[in-house]
């Protein structure tokens, strides 16, 4: 009968302590940790081998015992407007997106929290798919390092922004979410202001609260997208248990323990949420705690009826939320001529 190998552990899922154990177990001095550390997450190495200051004997017995699991590119699309979206593959051989979207001013990227999602928004692509799993910490931050190559490789210059606006629901993931913005912001990972890292949710009370006794730093958006319970309940299912007035509670309770102003997103669509009244309610709605608003013009996706408010419309709702005082950004679609949208790249190919 043949002998079942066990399958090995990604290293990178070890903790400080768990990591000091093992090497005690090897024999080795407690600085190899620090050493093991620097590699993984400074250097972002996808393999023990790269490792060249440590003894082989070690590198050897790492080897033996654990494993590197760096994601990879799988498919890669570039936009005429600058925009990239990547398809990478993890080491079970789902797919997850990434997208570099650059501005005049900024490098962003986009990054996903989950395989999949269970939120079934009536817009979003990702949607279509159902969840196979959270992402691990460490194939986030793989996320950011390989659009980081992107950048530098694109641009040359590394990425100014970070938001986890891609496939899932971040605060479903919540500890690996954390775990990774500490690797991304640690000064022995990546370096990253948290300030410049923001974290996008369609809104789970008490897990914006959470965040709030968690003290962090880093910013937070609310995907709204209708300050009316009855709309928003039609395109976001989750609304039905997490309504307007009860993440309301949770963002002034956020706002009081952290001072952080929080962002609204707001998917403007045509015949739905358009019109003056809908920024009327959304005006009422800012005035819970400070706020700024982006206005998001819509990536039509398949199987959906939603579709692009157009261009007046949009720019007399701008206007209304500017006449009552409300920060309003438009952030035009990106990506056109790819598959932009959250999660189309991974549903064709997937």
């Amino acid at each position: 009968m043949r002998e079942q190998h066990k399958e090995k552990r990604d290293f990178r899922r070890l903790s400080n302590a768990e990591t000091a154990e093992v090497l005690a177990s090897f024999g080795e001095k407690s600085f190899r940790a620090k050493q093991i550390q620097h590699w993984l997450w400074k250097k972002s190495v996808g393999s023990f081998g790269a490792m060249n200051n440590l003894p082989k004997t070690l590198l050897d017995k790492l080897e033996a015992e654990y494993c590197i699991n760096p994601i990879v590119v799988a498919h890669r699309q570039d936009s005429q407007d600058g925009t990239i979206k990547t398809a990478f593959k993890l080491h079970d051989g789902h797919l997850v997106e990434g997208v570099l979207i650059p501005s005049s001013t900024r490098l962003t990227a986009c990054i996903s929290s989950q395989v999949g999602c269970s939120m079934t928004c009536a817009f979003c692509a990702t949607a279509q798919l159902k969840r196979e799993r959270n992402i691990d910490a460490a194939e986030i931050y793989d996320q950011v390092v390989a659009i980081t190559r992107m950048a530098q490789e694109e641009h040359g210059k590394g990425l100014s922004n970070i938001v986890y606006m891609g496939m899932g629901e971040p605060l479903l993931n919540y500890q690996n979410v954390l775990d990774s913005i500490d690797k991304i912001t640690s000064p022995d990972g990546l370096g990253m202001s948290p300030k410049r890292i923001t974290v996008s949710t369609v809104g789970i009370a008490k897990m914006i609260k959470k965040l709030a006794d968690d003290d962090v730093k880093f910013n937070l958006a609310l995907s709204l997208h209708a300050a009316n319970d009855k709309k928003r309940s039609e395109i976001i299912p989750i609304n039905e248990q997490n309504s307007l007035d009860i993440l309301a509670e949770a963002l002034i309770y956020f706002h009081n323990k952290t001072g952080t102003r929080v962002t609204y997103e707001y998917i403007i669509f045509k015949d739905f949420n358009d019109e003056i009244e809908d920024a009327r309610e959304l005006a009422e709605f800012c005035k819970h705690i400070p706020c700024k608003v982006n206005i998001i013009e819509y990536n039509p996706i398949d199987n959906c009826n939603l579709r692009q408010a157009n261009y007046e419309k949009v720019n007399a709702f701008v206007k209304f939320l500017e006449s009552r005082n409300i920060i309003a950004n438009i952030r035009r679609s990106r990506g056109k001529d790819i598959d932009a949208a959250c999660g189309q790249l991974a549903n064709k190919k997937g």
